[in-house]
């Protein structure tokens, strides 16, 4: 069974279950040079909307069953 490219997840930053995505191809190759990880196809991106006046994400970045797999949370950083 294939995993379903968007669930409602847990996210530790907005602290409550907002709506989560995989990375796409563009997001994993930065998330790999941000973190220097060789593997993320197993991260999910929260992209509950922070700002309602700029539309600016959450972006917090959490394993699907870790939902703080870092000590402190990591964001994806915009595409430039």
């Amino acid at each position: 069974m294939a995993t379903p490219r968007r669930l409602t997840l847990e996210c530790s930053t907005c602290g409550g279950p907002h709506p989560h995505r995989l990375l796409n191809r563009e997001e994993e190759a930065a998330a790999k040079r941000q973190l220097g990880l060789r593997a993320t196809y197993d991260f999910w991106i929260c992209e509950n909307v922070v700002d309602t006046d700029t539309g600016a994400q959450c972006r917090t970045m959490r394993r699907y069953v870790a939902v703080k797999p870092f000590p402190k949370p990591v964001k994806l950083l915009p595409p430039d």
